[in-house]
């Protein structure tokens, strides 16, 4: 009797115990937090690389991270977005398609008291955003034309005689940093047009002109090609201002079907991103610059934004002026965008860390 009455009371606790650890289990669960993140697209190298980057310092530091890609459809990102808020994740990164079209689906998070950080793409007309972390867009655009600048020598080139062609890829007009890119270029470049150093034979300068919608490589190839058949039969195309490394792959193609030879009158090419093969093309020449945009340190900034809404701290913040949504000026942290072209790509890029040199092979 005894021996059952024993046996009973273990055959008890380890009920017991299992009870407890499967509870210990749950409760463990429901604490992990769950950080939903939007990208725009897979169709660029760069923002697979911010996926990448995002996820993995998020799940350092113990965060579930459910990762959508949108594929540049707009609705497919207002779906996603829709989704996330469904699951009841904790808070949500969003790099937007198109930045005004999230304006419902993000009120509907703001009710649902689901914080939201806007990732290098600031979303537009909502209150619903926390915080906003990017580059220096503007800053972008004017080290592109400073590069222009200091390149081509622009400042004695009136004094010198010399006149250079130029022609404008700008980025997407639903992309609130394409505008502040084109600001940036045309604050350089502007007087170097007023005074005709600059000559834009086709005449399009200005950014609805010269904007080109989702960023799209095959739309910068077909302007080109049309700039160099309507504009430039009898003439050469000296320096083609590119907001994007995928513009300046199209570049490349049209200029290569138009009988442009490298070596011989290749044109100044400008990038951003200093993507993979952006940076081949540097150093083989087809392409002059890029942008290099650290998207290790762009996640980093976004993540401890994150972690402030989250924990009710705050987040390091470098701009509260400029980021303007329409309905509020969103406080944001912005990195420094960096030139890089043959000179410099393997101390910053390489040594750096970014590439290997078994990559750029």
């Amino acid at each position: 009797m005894k021996k059952t009455i024993f046996m009973l009371l273990v055959a008890l606790t380890m009920v017991n115990s299992l009870i407890f650890a499967n509870g210990q289990s749950e409760s463990s669960s429901t604490k992990q937090k769950v950080v939903g993140v939007c990208m725009p697209t897979q169709s660029s190298e760069r923002w697979i690389n911010d996926g990448a980057n995002m996820k993995k310092q998020l799940e350092a530091l113990g965060y579930k991270v459910e990762m959508q890609y949108a594929e540049d459809d707009v609705q497919a990102q207002v779906s996603q977005v829709e989704n996330l808020i469904v699951k009841k994740v904790d808070c949500l990164v969003v790099a937007a398609v198109d930045s005004s079209a999230l304006v419902n689906a993000l009120a509907i998070a703001k009710v649902n008291k689901i914080p939201v950080i806007a990732y290098d793409r600031l979303l537009m007309d909502t209150d619903a955003v926390s915080y906003y972390a990017t580059f220096d867009n503007k800053g972008v655009g004017t080290a592109i034309g400073d590069y222009i600048v200091k390149s081509k020598k622009l400042a004695t080139a009136k004094a010198d005689g010399k006149t250079y062609n130029i022609e404008f890829f700008m980025g997407s007009p639903d992309d609130n940093n394409a505008l502040f890119l084109y600001n940036g270029v045309m604050e350089v470049l502007q007087p170097y047009l007023d005074n005709g150093v600059l000559v834009c034979r086709s005449g399009r300068t200005s950014f609805q002109e010269t904007c080109i919608l989702r960023w799209s490589q095959e739309t910068a190839q077909q302007n080109c090609e049309n700039y160099l058949s309507g504009f430039y039969s009898n003439d050469h195309l000296d320096i083609a201002c590119s907001a994007f490394d995928g513009f300046a792959y199209g570049i490349k193609s049209a200029l290569m079907g138009a009988g442009y030879t490298l070596g011989e009158n290749w044109p100044l090419i400008t990038g951003q991103d200093a993507e993979l093969m952006a940076v081949k093309n540097i150093i083989s020449g087809y392409q002059t610059m890029s942008i290099y945009k650290d998207t290790r340190l762009l996640a980093q900034k976004c993540v401890s934004m994150v972690q402030a809404v989250l924990t009710g701290s705050k987040p390091e913040i470098n701009d509260t002026t400029q980021y303007n949504n329409h309905v509020l000026v969103v406080p944001s942290y912005l990195c420094t965008p960096i030139a890089v072209d043959k000179s410099n790509y393997q101390k910053i890029i390489v040594d750096g860390g970014y590439y290997t040199p078994d990559q750029l092979k």
